[in-house]
């Protein structure tokens, strides 16, 4: 068993059963549940998810990909071998979603600098509104 921190506390990683995602789904549950949201629900079953994997922990995963910085412009493709990774696992559900990068690098020296540090809490700030008004896990 793996385990990791986040900012909302420690998570476990065990076996693959249905009785061990119920601790890793505590936050998707408020969606997934069996008496949870119907439109909330309706939404996730839109978006491909079948009835016997609803389950499942529903996992972000965030990228700051933009094409515009030789640091940023790999991320995308990381960001897919993760989630495809995740779909083969079939121990969770992945959720990709992207949000802003500043380049340090192009905004060094010029009137860009007075964004790139603001940009990190807006970047923070922002996965964390995708992750908590979306309950992933």
């Amino acid at each position: 068993m793996s385990t990791f921190l986040t900012r909302r506390g420690c998570r476990q990683f065990g076996s693959s059963s249905k009785q061990s995602h119920k601790a890793l789904n505590k936050y998707s549950s408020v969606l997934t549940g069996e008496n949870a949201h119907g439109g909330g629900k309706a939404m996730l079953y839109a978006t491909g998810i079948p009835p016997e994997k609803m389950h499942l922990p529903h996992i972000g995963i965030a990228s700051c990909w933009w094409e515009g910085n030789p640091c940023n412009m790999h991320l995308n493709e990381l960001q897919t071998r993760v989630h495809d990774g995740m779909i083969h696992d079939d121990r969770m559900i992945p959720r990709s979603f992207n949000t802003i990068g500043v380049s340090d690098g192009l905004s060094m020296g010029n009137e860009g600098m007075r964004y790139s540090l603001p940009s990190r809490d807006l970047i923070a700030d922002s996965i964390e509104l995708q992750v908590s008004a979306t309950h992933y896990d």
